[in-house]
């Protein structure tokens, strides 16, 4: 359910009824906003039928969510929750206060329908009156017609929400997606209560059903795996863009937000938006693992750190990470440190194959990670590579290293974030994951234990890997890694 507006009468304008006739005349016919089947529809639908076989004779309930007020009267642009996205095949800003129920059927198996918010009728002051919903605000929403062509399922008005949800809740289980639209899960709560169900079942009920949703996005479809591959076309499109635009960073001022709102044009064009806050972070702040202020300014001489990913329209992101110098040469000392980095990211990538654990991926690039800093003699004394990786009593190595290697990657950024340990970490990799590889090593500038000529270097290297069948793709291979190559790649769209 879409949060309350606060309305104020201020600006309000007369709505006569002689308006109303006037306004609701003459228009000419509408034409459908869609011609055939979405790209998504089908393997939505597959999708849809892994679901339904898991809850026999359930009924399962997966809102979109509603409109966010971002201040006053005006809102946040809507994203649907991912659930739903995956369920439906809806992506971009729709369709905001929507819902997907899986109804069982008595002969087994479940009906979709959609239960939304259709097109207004002309002859409605929604029509021209409504600035939240209203066509002449917003523009045309679908029909009912329209939304079963495109989908394939059966629509119906979301006014008739709550009463075909809850109306037999103590006969059947009813399942809801919960956190994806609170308000509307403590009404649907009370209703399912009111109608039979016990109050102490409902969250474990709901908690099971949210739980299998994440867990079956860990394998891609043909369709996600092609989305994958447009959202990281167009996450180097935007990482070249940003490096072309390296000189005006540098001489604006505040260079980090010229590189961000650079690479967010591209992400608007190219897509729906950034899949996350870009960081953007030069010279020390690329030690700071979640810098989104991008408030500093872009030197010569040092470093910028650029995490960012571009959203297609289907909510499908991409996430990549590299490191460069502002002024196109590593130093010695960067180099060092980038090579490192280089080296532990090429042996988690290796690790990437059916068969191996998702946890040996962060194994392989930390060992490499442990290596060159027991070489360059940082751990402490006495404490060798095997030492430092020790579970128990080791991991001084993490001082410099305190992130993991890999997280599951798609519509979310950390995608399948409801899987247990044992259906992530523990589990083994299989053809159609994607996952991100992205070792690093920081070096505060007050890090006292850091040799001098390292102190205010960040590396991080990140790319998007598919596990195949025989081994694994570099979705992101495209963009350059290797030192010499990020140089030439500075260079070459510097010239372009």
């Amino acid at each position: 359910m879409s949060e309350e507006q606060k309305q104020a009468d201020n600006r309000a304008r007369a709505t006569t009824d002689e308006l109303r006739a006037f306004i609701r005349e003459d228009w000419a016919p509408r034409t459908p906003t869609t011609t055939g089947p979405a790209p998504a529809a089908a393997h939505a639908a597959a999708r849809r039928e892994v679901l339904s076989a898991a809850f026999p004779k359930q009924r399962l309930v997966v809102p979109a969510g509603g409109l966010k007020v971002r201040s006053n009267d005006s809102d946040y642009v809507f994203r649907p929750h991912t659930a739903f996205a995956y369920l439906t095949g809806l992506g971009a800003d729709r369709e905001p206060d929507a819902v997907l129920v899986l109804e069982p059927l008595d002969a087994g198996g479940h009906e979709a329908i959609l239960y939304f918010r259709p097109l207004a009728e002309r002859d409605s002051d929604e029509f021209f009156a409504d600035a939240r919903y209203g066509e002449f605000w917003v523009g045309a929403r679908p029909s009912i017609e329209d939304v079963e062509r495109e989908l394939g399922l059966t629509a119906r008005h979301v006014d008739g929400l709550v009463d075909a949800v809850a109306k037999d809740a103590g006969e059947i289980t009813v399942r809801v997606v919960r956190d994806a639209d609170r308000e509307l899960t403590a009404r649907l709560d009370a209703a399912r209560v009111e109608n039979g169900a016990a109050q102490d079942s409902l969250q474990e009920a709901d908690d099971a059903l949210a739980h299998a949703v994440s867990v079956a996005r860990l394998v891609k479809d043909e369709y996600e795996v092609e989305q994958m591959r447009e959202a990281v076309d167009a996450t180097h499109a935007g990482f070249d863009a940003m490096l072309a635009a390296l000189p005006d960073a540098v001489a604006n001022g505040r260079g980090e937000r010229w590189l961000e709102g650079t690479f967010g044009l591209t992400a608007r064009h190219r897509g729906n938006g950034v899949g996350y806050d870009a960081i953007c972070a030069a010279g020390d702040h690329a030690n700071t693992l979640h810098w989104i202020k991008n408030t500093g300014d872009v030197t010569p001489g040092e470093l910028v750190l650029i995490d960012a990913g571009v959203e297609v329209d289907s909510l499908y992101t991409a996430d990549v990470t590299r490191t460069v110098p502002v002024d196109g040469t590593f130093t010695d000392a960067q180099r060092e440190v980038y090579d490192a980095v280089y080296a532990a990211q090429e042996a988690g990538i290796a690790a990437v194959k059916p068969g191996a654990k998702f946890s040996d991926v962060h194994a392989a690039a930390i060992r490499v990670i442990a290596e060159h800093l027991h070489a360059w003699g940082l751990l402490p004394d006495g404490v060798s590579v095997e030492d430092t990786l020790d579970k128990e009593h080791g991991q001084y190595h993490r001082r410099w290293m305190v992130h993991g290697t890999s997280h599951h990657l798609g519509l979310d950024v950390h995608d399948c974030a409801l899987a247990t340990r044992e259906e992530y970490m523990d589990a083994e990799l299989r053809p159609g994951m994607v996952l991100t590889v992205e070792p690093g090593l920081y070096f505060k500038a007050d890090d006292l234990k850091a040799p001098e000529r390292f102190r205010g270097i960040g590396v991080r290297i990140e790319d998007d890997v598919l596990v195949t069948d025989d081994g694994c793709e570099n979705l992101s291979g495209a963009m350059p890694r290797r030192s010499d190559e990020v140089e030439a790649w500075v260079a070459r769209v510097r010239r372009a």
